[in-house]
């Protein structure tokens, strides 16, 4: 966790506060390589000092700040936390303020804690009170400091432009003593609660307690965690899975007992139910009183973990994570952290963004594999689709033994494959010549259809008739534009006379387009064509896929041609030589060949490429397609996983 100090004294001293501003602004660039913008300079210039004002006149001089607190293992962060002492017990207190310059809100229609604030735009926001209440509660969850007295933390927002009148509603949202609410009329109030709360005792120590305190799930919201988890029985493993689960817990329990530190690796094609495993180990762990994360690499796969297991309850959306958000972990914090995705690991948790301070040069493997005593990766060597990706069995395994830590490998693709179908997947990696032998025609799966689309109007149209999910998704052999300003989405896609946008750019909706991370799992993603990035990660029924002219024919097999793709990552040949790029690029196509799991419709774009399918692949209308009613979706089915 990363702030600012202030002490009060020292903050109101200070006669400038354009250099306060720009004091903040600094240890903002050093810690996030981001500057800050206007709006955030003006609140720390106007804000920060109302607020010290306040705590000298309520005889708090004494109170350390910690401006712009960085909330553990997440990019959020608190506008002042005040560390101090209680005036009653004497223990460490603390009081998450949010500081707001609004001079009009009123609560809005759409949402129990929704407003909208007068001259703001960018449509409803969170009332601060509940916005403080969150991170209280965040704060309780993660850090050990506070494991066993979430009592010390308290919230209030402070909207010091505001009278009663100009907010006349949102004091109704308040919900308990972490969302307390202060308008400029109520700075007797304010003061009283924060008298209540903090001594004039000087508050360095409390703060570093606090900026020094482990990470790692609390108690509280590991049996949270079980009963939404694990209670809901969101998820059933069936036959193979449950044994690939338990040989997983075993080594989990082994490393416990030995008091030791074991690699688990568990690979599997697509469909092979690693996320589901994933999951079900999640709400077992906190059943059992053990301390675990998710974390993948993928904003996409993340988010929707945080929208469907998390749905409802944003401290379940908490225990998902990104790869990079461990770098500052304590050594064996966790008991397990559950990599999913880890093909997706990069070299380092570093990117252009990060201050050159800041990059210790440190393997983002190394920063997975000391943060819990048991790190699990769920990984598929074929989706290495990036420069920089490095998640293979090969290098993980030899990173662990280097490190002295025992591994334990589970293929789950020897044991069972959950949907889809293991001929067709064997079929795909033999076309792209990611296995031995060489293409071969498609003969059949009684479970799985292929076929092949003589243009993308067919294409289309054969899947907006399937029952199910249909998704359509392409190489990135055309440019992807931004949005227009009225909303739209560009046709980039174009093939003759047909086109299509890609999928929304950004985490945001475009018009009636989800935004990127839901384009897998919203219906109205079907308008739009999914690349890679989009579509790693996810499943549904029947997958259409465009093969784009970087893939062509030559002596009878599938070439890679480099300067059809479009994909700004594979732009330089030094970066990513042409060796590179050929293995990348088949691994694309790999991934978005098996997206599908009850069929694939095929188009190439390449004339070559389209005659040298339909000799391994049947033409739509060859075979009539199942078009039975699909069977009942279990419930991570629409999680794509």
């Amino acid at each position: 966790m990363t702030a600012l100090r202030l002490s009060v004294e020292s903050l109101i001293a200070s006669p400038n506060e354009a250099a306060l501003a720009e004091q903040i602004s600094e240890h903002l660039r050093v810690t996030t390589g981001r500057g800050p913008s206007p709006s955030e300079a003006r609140s720390w210039e106007r804000s920060l000092p109302a607020l010290a004002r306040d705590l000298a006149d309520a005889g708090l001089s004494k109170v350390e700040m910690l401006v712009e607190y960085k909330l553990p293992l997440t990019s959020k962060r608190a506008d002042v936390v005040l560390a101090g002492v209680h005036p009653r017990t004497g223990e460490d207190s603390y009081v998450v303020v949010e500081l707001k310059q609004w001079s009009r809100a009123e609560p809005s229609d759409q949402g129990e804690h929704l407003v909208i604030v007068d001259g703001m735009p960018g449509g409803e926001m969170l009332n601060p009170a509940e916005q403080v209440r969150r991170y209280c509660e965040y704060m309780c969850d993660f850090l050990g400091v506070l494991k066993d007295r979430p009592q010390a933390v308290h919230g209030a927002a402070y909207l010091h432009n505001a009278m009663d009148l100009d907010v006349d509603g949102l004091h109704d949202q308040v919900r308990d003593e972490r969302s307390r609410l202060f308008t400029k009329q109520r700075r007797g109030d304010f003061h009283n609660y924060l008298r209540e709360r903090l001594a004039d005792k000087p508050g360095a120590e409390a703060a570093d307690r606090l900026l020094s305190s482990p990470v790692a799930p609390s108690k509280q919201l590991m049996a949270y965690a079980a009963t939404e988890i694990r209670e809901r029985e969101q998820f059933t493993l069936l036959d193979e899975q449950q044994v690939a689960y338990e040989l997983v817990m075993r080594a989990v329990d082994k490393a416990r007992r030995a008091d030791f530190k074991q690699v688990v690796i568990v690979t599997g094609g697509p469909g092979s139910g690693k996320s589901v495993i994933a999951l079900s180990l999640l709400g077992e762990l906190y059943r059992q009183g053990r301390t675990a994360l998710h974390a993948t690499g993928s904003q996409s796969f993340t988010q929707t973990m945080r929208r469907y297991p998390g749905r409802g309850s944003t401290r379940i959306k908490n225990l998902f994570m990104y790869f990079n958000s461990f770098t500052g972990a304590e050594q064996n914090s966790l008991d397990v952290l559950i990599c999913d995705e880890a093909h997706r690991i990069r070299e380092t948790s570093t990117n252009r963004f990060t201050p050159a301070a800041k990059r210790t040069g440190r393997p983002q493997l190394d920063e997975l594999m000391a943060a819990a005593r048991v790190p699990v990766f769920l990984l598929d060597e074929h989706q290495v689709v990036r420069p920089g990706e490095i998640g293979a069995v090969q290098t993980i395994e030899e990173y662990a033994r280097s490190r002295g830590y025992a591994v334990n490998r589970v293929s789950l693709d020897e044991q069972f494959r959950c949907g889809g179908s293991r001929k067709y997947e064997q079929w795909v990696l033999r076309l792209l010549g990611l296995d031995s032998g060489g293409p071969v025609a498609w003969d059949g799966d009684e479970t799985f259809e292929v076929r092949l689309a003589h243009s993308p109007q067919e294409l289309e149209a054969a899947l907006g008739a399937k029952p199910g999910t249909a998704r359509m998704t392409a190489g990135f052999c055309w440019p992807w534009s931004d949005p227009r300003p009225d909303d739209s989405l560009v046709d980039d896609v174009v093939i003759g006379d047909w086109s299509r946008p890609w999928n929304v750019k950004k985490d945001r909706a475009v018009g009636d387009a989800p935004p990127s991370m839901l384009w897998a799992t919203e219906p109205s993603g079907f308008g739009q064509v999914g690349c890679i990035y989009t579509a790693q990660g996810f499943e549904y029924d029947w997958s259409g896929v465009i093969i784009g002219p970087d893939l062509g024919v030559r002596d009878g097999s599938l070439v890679t041609v480099r300067s059809e793709n479009r994909d700004p990552a594979f732009k330089s040949r030094k970066a990513v030589p042409d060796a590179d790029f050929d293995q990348l690029a088949r691994n694309v196509y790999k991934v978005l060949l098996t997206r599908g799991m009850r069929g694939t419709i095929i188009y190439a774009v390449d004339p070559a490429t389209r005659n040298f399918l339909a000799d391994l692949i049947p033409a739509i209308g060859t075979s009539a397609l199942a078009d039975a009613s699909p069977p009942p979706l279990l419930p991570n089915s629409q999680l794509g996983i």
